[in-house]
């Protein structure tokens, strides 16, 4: 896997393009369905790097796939099962094998649903700072890294355009968008997933402290789990080995590059600077390290 050829982009010309994301590049299959290819880049501070990391796309289809089925009985996901070497022309098989999945055409909600379980990353910030998290009130004396003691907590932010910081709201401000119902359907299967998903991932040595989930309705308003699930791109993961309360723990996420990228003299605005060849291997290493803890 780590020796196929990198993807940076997508040339696939027998379907009409929709969109390019930070990572992924979308494509129209029909009136209902999308044709999603999970590419090699990699985004930090939401800035799209100039170095893509080869097979890093195959990793995250893997894992994504991995997680909607374990996961499928608590809600439905957007996967057809529809073969994505199917809907494209043979020229461009290569660009979609192992790296793509044929979705349903959903309507994604406007919130990105973040489920945290540890005081991490900004939530630590913002805990030392007002003894809260997102506006939840949490008990006094926490330390960083700490397990949430009265379980795991929904923290939802804005979904931002390209370029712009997706930002933490109220749960008040997901129900006036969504309504009560819709919004507390949203926080009960994000909790569910997440906590399942941690509870399985320990028992493999892989601590998750925080995760973001994204869901979509269908034109009858059901509720389904879209876009990635439970990456090492979308979740904080820890090797449980390592794992010390009170200090921030080695992960197997993004945060080797972006702790790399706080040390060079960078404004973090496009373009970002490129990774050096020993920053790559790490991060390829700690991808398939979690592929292989997690989905062997």
């Amino acid at each position: 896997m780590h020796n196929s050829p990198e993807l940076f982009e997508t040339q696939i010309t027998s379907l009409p393009f929709i969109h390019r994301g930070k990572v992924r590049d979308i494509y129209a299959v029909d009136d209902d369905k999308l044709l999603i290819v999970q590419t090699d880049r990699l985004s930090a501070f939401d800035v799209i790097l100039p170095t893509a990391v080869p097979g890093k796309g195959k990793l995250l289809t893997a894992l994504s796939a991995f997680w909607f089925d374990k996961l499928a009985h608590i809600i439905p996901n957007h996967l057809t099962g529809i073969p994505p070497e199917s809907v494209v022309s043979i020229a461009e098989r290569e660009q979609v094998q192992d790296r793509a999945f044929v979705i349903k055409r959903l309507k994604p909600l406007p919130v990105e649903a973040i489920v945290r379980g540890y005081v991490a990353g900004s939530g630590w910030n913002d805990y030392q700072k007002t003894g809260n998290i997102c506006g939840i009130a949490l008990p006094a004396g926490l330390q960083q890294a700490e397990k949430l003691p009265n379980g795991a907590i929904f923290t939802p932010s804005t979904k931002a355009q390209a370029g712009a910081h997706d930002e933490n709201i109220p749960l008040s401000a997901v129900t006036q968008q969504l309504g009560e119902a819709l919004t507390g359907q949203v926080q009960d299967k994000a909790v569910r997933l997440y906590t399942e998903a941690a509870d399985y991932a320990a028992e493999r040595g892989i601590i998750i402290a925080d995760t973001k989930f994204e869901f979509g309705l269908d034109d009858q308003g059901q509720l389904y789990l879209i876009d990635e699930v439970l990456t090492p791109d979308s979740s904080r993961f820890w090797p449980a080995n390592q794992y010390q309360i009170g200090q921030s723990p080695p992960s197997y996420d993004k945060q080797f590059v972006r702790d790399w990228l706080e040390t060079q003299d960078w404004n973090k605005k496009a373009p970002a600077p490129a990774l050096p060849p020993e920053i790559l291997e790490r991060t390829i290493e700690k991808y398939q390290e979690a592929l292989k803890l997690l989905a062997a």
